[in-house]
């Protein structure tokens, strides 16, 4: 499943902040240099949903704010359900 996400770098903390229009929020505790913050990104999608890091795959937006992720394993409900225990 695809998951759109906007990141927001250099955040006090790395969490999922909402959601805006059909994206996610997700502020990164990383900056945007050298990939730093994709990797990051890629990390923590992977923890908060429960896959493995090789499940989880950066798609589109490598140097953009917007970015789709490719979620394998995982069905749309199960993402929603994952991200909304976060309290969202």
């Amino acid at each position: 499943m695809k998951l759109r996400v906007r990141v927001i770098p250099n955040a006090k903390k790395t969490a999922f902040s909402g959601r805006r229009d059909d994206e996610w929020v997700l502020r990164l505790n990383a900056p945007p240099v050298d990939g730093k913050a994709n990797k990051a990104a890629v990390e923590f999608i992977a923890q908060t949903l429960g896959v493995v890091r090789s499940n989880v795959s950066l798609i589109s937006g490598e140097k953009a704010r917007h970015k789709i992720f490719e979620i394998v394993g995982l069905q749309p409900s199960d993402v929603e359900r994952e991200l909304s225990r976060s309290g969202f």
